[in-house]
Parts: structure tokens; sequence; C-alpha cells
């Protein structure tokens, strides 16, 4: 039975990312994936980005752009109700020093790309290979088995990295994240040929739908030679609401709707729908067992406001391995919270508010003048959840005046 210092169970942003870190530092690590890669991940896809600084994750420089990325998106195109349509740059007057944009991936691509890195790293790369059980033995090893197509594999780890998604089994085997807020979204990809279609139908431009979709919102996302159209609802009301029909129906209907209204028509039945869940942050919880860590989904690390979750995903992976190279899981926990929780507490109120009035927040919030640059700066990390906040709360007053709303939430 082979031993490591760690096994990473799952191949995406944050497993990539962990076993790559881990793989670099010298340490013996495998990184496990149920699905053979490339695999299909369904996901937007849109990671923001700044030209004179990668953010959170420098070491995607030692990725070539140019391999994942599809489109480099530098508007929003902003509508309320499929109408009122508010078109932006995402970036402020030339001379910023800094370019903001959306960089649209496609999951299968940028994964294997993140997976491939960290082999050539020196991680034991094991796609077609699905955990089964993990045991953890008192001040011992943790043992890992898992199966595939060749039979059962079976080793065990000082550490293990669950990077396995919202529904993966590390979380699960060790009892941790037990109450979660799950929020669902779908997307069909669309095939497109670009001149075709709206005018604003264009690589540069990512749209933004909010009022079809009740606490939730809508989108257009460009890729090389397709369209990512999807929805979601971002505030449950309840825990099983992901799987109630009507839900399921309205996110389709909004998905069609918007290839409509943008001159891509296209039939519920000529679509393929994919559904997954998002665990949202919904404050700190438990995302360790000793020496069993979770990291990006499964972890809860998905942005409640924007409902994002590959930068977050890539950084708590990098933040996991350097704990377990340091010796010191044991202040993983608190790593964790001091990276994300006051920045995605504060999102989450400002989720609470937005997504309960969302046309007042259309009419003045989204559509003022340089709205669209502060979201992307929110978007980046540059600036703190916290601080737009206050802002935030400031405007609502004064836009209260002229149009009342309820009392309480001032």
């Amino acid at each position: 039975m082979a031993h490591y210092d760690a096994v990473v169970i799952g191949a995406g942003p944050a497993g990539g990312e962990a076993a790559f870190v881990l793989a670099r530092g010298g340490a013996k690590v495998a990184l496990l994936e149920k699905m053979p890669l490339p695999r299909h991940k369904t996901c937007g896809g849109g990671m923001p980005m700044m030209v004179s600084k990668v953010l959170a994750m420098e070491e995607l420089r030692d990725l070539a752009p140019d391999a994942f990325v599809e489109a480099d998106a530098k508007f929003m195109r902003h509508t309320w109700k499929f109408g009122d349509p508010c078109l932006a740059p995402m970036n402020p007057e030339p001379g910023d020093g800094c370019e903001r944009s959306l960089w649209m991936v496609r999951r299968s691509v940028f994964d294997n790309a993140l997976a491939q890195r960290a082999a050539c790293a020196g991680a034991e790369l094991r796609d077609g290979l699905g955990v089964r059980a993990l045991e953890i033995e008192r001040d011992g090893p943790v043992k890992i088995t898992a199966e595939g197509p060749s039979g059962v594999w079976t080793a065990t780890a000082d550490a293990v990295i669950g990077a396995d998604g919202a529904n993966g089994i590390t979380a699960r085997a060790v009892g941790l994240r037990k109450e979660r807020s799950l929020a669902i979204a779908m997307e069909a990809e669309v095939p497109h040929r670009w001149g075709e279609g709206h005018a604003d139908l264009r690589p540069e431009v990512c749209h933004l739908e909010y009022g079809a979709v009740e606490r939730g919102y809508a989108w257009v996302f460009p890729k090389g030679d397709h369209l990512n159209v999807g929805a979601g609802v971002f505030r449950p009301r309840r825990a099983g609401e992901r799987g109630d029909t009507a839900v399921r129906e309205l996110l389709q209907r909004a998905i069609v709707d918007y290839l409509t209204l943008l001159g891509v028509p296209k039939r519920v039945e000529e679509l393929v729908f994919h559904a997954h869940p998002l665990p949202l942050w919904n404050g700190m919880d438990k995302i360790q067992s000793g020496r069993v860590l979770l990291a990006g989904d499964a972890a809860g690390l998905i942005n409640p406001f924007f409902g994002d979750g590959i930068l977050h995903a890539l950084k708590s992976g990098q933040i996991a391995a350097q704990c377990v190279l340091s010796g010191e899981t044991s202040g993983y926990t608190e790593a964790i919270a001091a990276e994300f929780r006051s920045n995605f507490d504060a999102a989450l109120r400002m989720a609470a508010f937005f997504y309960r009035w969302p046309g007042f927040c259309y009419r003045h919030g989204i559509k003022r003048p340089g709205a669209t640059r502060i979201a992307m700066r929110l978007f980046c990390g540059e600036t703190p959840f916290n601080d737009i906040s206050r802002r935030m709360m400031r405007l609502v007053r004064e836009a209260a005046k002229s149009e009342p709303i309820e009392a309480k939430i001032l």
C-alpha cells in the first residue's frame, strides 16, 4: 500500500492548485479525479483577471492563457426583465494602470491544464478513480480506498485535501458541513457564430439579466465558438428548493428567453441543460477534521453575492497545501477564516438586500455611472465588500427619499 504526504481528492481548481503547490514544495502527493480528464464541468467559467497582476493566484503565470481563455470580456450589458439595457465598461478611463477583464474559460480545458501542471511538478495524477471510503485512525494516517476501471486502489496519507465539490465524499466521510446553503444554477452551451444576432452579442461583452429569475440572475458569457447561457437562484428559500420542478422550469425559461432576446432563438427541446448545486458561503463552517481539510466548493467558498468560486477555490487550495507543507494543518480553518470570512460575511449581507429588492437595486445601483467598475473591483478582490456595503446603504437612504421602500431595512 503506497503512502503519501497528502492525497488530494478532486481535480478542479482547488485540487489542481493544491496538488501543484504540494508537489512543487517537495511533497509526495496523489491527485485523484473520479472522471477521466478532460471532463465536462458545469460552470459559467467567468474568472476575474487583472493584466498587471493576477489576484490571489500568481502561479497562473505558469500556464499559457491562450490554452484555456476563450474570450476576454471587458464590458457588461445589464438588463432588467430583458429591457432597460445598460452597457458599461469594466475599466475606468485610460491611465488607471491596470486593466480588468473577465477571462472566459471552458472548465474542461482549464481544469485539465491545472491537473497536468500538477503532474509535471511531480504529483501522481490518477483520473477515472472515484474515492469510496476514508478511514481515520487516531494518531495514524488516513486510509483512502478508491475504485476505477482497473480495480480497487488503496493508499494512506498524512493529510487529505477534499476538493471534490458540493456533493463530494470527503465532507460526508468525516461529518463536515452538514448544514449547507445550496443555490441552484442551470446552463446550456449554445453554438454561435460571431456577427450574428444582437449588436451587443460580441466576444468582449458579457450579459447579465436581473429580473427574469426571482432571487437570482441570468447570464450570457461569450466563449470561443459558443455561448454559455445560464440562470441561477442564489437565495434559496428552503433546503429542498434546488430539486423543485418549478425552479428548474423557471431557469430553463429564463435561458430560452435570453437567447430569443439576443437573436439566437432556440426551442427548449433543442437545448441540453446542465444543473448543479452551488454551496454558498453562509458563515464560517467546520471545514476540517484533524488532517482532513476541505477546499473550494467542498468548503462552501462560493461568494454569496456574485455566485463565483474559481479564484476562491484556487486560493483555498493554495492555503491548504501550504498548511500541509508547513506541518500546521491545525491552523487551516483559521487561515481560511482570515482570508475569506470578513469579506464574505459582508457579501452575504449585501446579497440578502440585493436579491430581496433587485428592481430597486437595478435602478439605483447597477445603472449608476461607475457601478460596473465597482463591481469589477469587488469581483477581483481589490475592494472589500465591507467598504462597499457601507456605501451602498448610504445610497439606499438617499434613493429611498424619492422611491420609498420598507423602512425596516434602513
